[in-house]
């Protein structure tokens, strides 16, 4: 086994258990190791670490698989890893009947590089580091085991696998997928799965338990939910008694299978449905400039600012979104603004809202701080996982 060994001083990270390895602090790799090999991590004067997963073609040259210098990687190792995983949500009070569920949450769960999906029977998972494309045989191996799911699904096409020099690749890695449209259940909801061409993996169960929030605020008032991809605000608002739910998104296949959602929910009444297919920095304008006014707003948007390069451009779009967001509330209104920019830090983002408040000449208190759902947990030695954040600001 290769070693890598740190430049002096280049291990406190490490020994905080942050798995990353940046190449500025690597002084050598002794041995010969190719993309994705297990590789030992030893500190300059030669203190064993841990082990690493090389990724010479990455920034993060190496992810830490363990800080156990007894323990092993091999396939049994990832079995485990992925069995204890699974097991913390099945005996979680607010996850084990969840239909809908995320199984492994990568560095936070200790497998670096691993996300992977429960969507009823089928699990999907994504591998997006030169590690976790090693050990793929073993990863999928352990959720079979540990879930007893029918089919696994890769949807391995992130843009992150290029900057770790991996190929896409999407398919059937187990089983077969069910006929038919995949359905889950959300609090009651029944919603469709995508999980060949929807986004990430097919759906975004991060937003859980705030589309349940935004259910129990949204008792007769009139609701606009922005960038709504298939529905799940809109839904949740819905059944909470909304008097209207206008949903806007640029994508007109995100919005069918929304209309189809609302269809697979007859107790839902879609007279005070409208889904409209524009532009959302357009349609928050042309609702301004009509004096439209709404007691409930949800801005949900895709990642602005993927790294911190991205955030100065980012903080520009998050402004403005939420300038016109604030301007469309009557009083006593709430705004639920999210960003899921890693670029964008938690302060960095209530900065960015309360200007926009300020602009907006009202008087804002946040009423809620939001995140991501249990299942999508943050590693204290990682904080960099806490990419979702979320405010909600009551105005007047």
């Amino acid at each position: 086994m290769a070693e890598l060994i740190l430049k002096a001083g280049k291990e406190r990270s490490l020994l905080r258990r942050h798995p990353w390895i940046f190449a500025g602090s690597v002084d050598r790799l002794e041995g010969r190791a190719r993309s994705g090999d297990t590789v030992e991590v030893h500190t300059h004067d030669g203190k064993l670490l841990g082990r690493a997963a090389w990724s010479p073609d990455s920034q993060i040259r190496a992810r830490m698989w363990n800080f156990d210098t007894a323990e092993s990687i091999d396939h049994g190792f990832f079995k485990r890893r992925v069995a204890a995983s699974v097991a913390r949500r099945a005996t979680h009070p607010l996850l084990a009947q969840q239909s809908g569920q995320r199984l492994i949450h990568g560095e936070s769960d200790g497998l670096p590089g691993v996300i992977a999906d429960r969507y009823g029977d089928v699990v999907v998972v994504q591998l997006t580091s030169a590690g976790a494309e090693k050990w793929r045989d073993a990863i999928i191996a352990g959720l079979v085991q540990a879930t007893g799911c029918v089919a696994v699904y890769e949807r391995c096409d992130s843009d992150v696998r290029g900057m770790e020099g991996l190929e896409s690749r999407t398919g059937v890695a187990y089983g077969a997928l069910p006929e038919g449209a995949l359905m889950i259940d959300e609090s009651g909801i029944r919603m469709e799965v995508d999980v060949v061409g929807g986004h990430k993996t097919g759906f975004y169960l991060d937003q859980r338990d705030n589309r349940l929030l935004t259910r129990t605020l949204a008792a007769g008032r009139s609701v606009l939910n922005c960038f709504c991809y298939t529905g799940g605000f809109s839904l949740q608002a819905l059944a909470g008694g909304a008097s209207s739910v206008l949903s806007i998104d640029s994508s007109g296949p995100a919005l069918a299978t929304a209309a189809r959602n609302l269809a697979h929910n007859p107790q839902l009444d879609p007279a005070r449905a409208e889904w409209r297919d524009a532009d959302v920095f357009d349609s928050l304008r042309k609702l301004y400039a009509e004096g439209r006014k709404f007691d409930l707003i949800v801005l949900d948007p895709p990642k602005f600012a993927p790294s911190a390069a991205h955030a100065q451009r980012a903080a520009r779009a998050y402004k403005d979104i939420n300038l016109h967001g604030f301007r469309l509330l009557n009083p006593g209104g709430i705004l639920m603004t999210y960003s899921c920019s890693g670029g964008i830090g938690q302060e960095l983002f209530q900065s960015i809202v309360a200007g926009a408040a300020s602009d907006a000449g009202v008087d804002a208190r946040i009423i809620h701080r939001l995140s991501a759902a249990p299942d999508h947990p943050i590693g204290l030695a990682v904080p960099e996982g806490e990419y979702l954040k979320g405010l909600a600001c009551q105005v007047g």
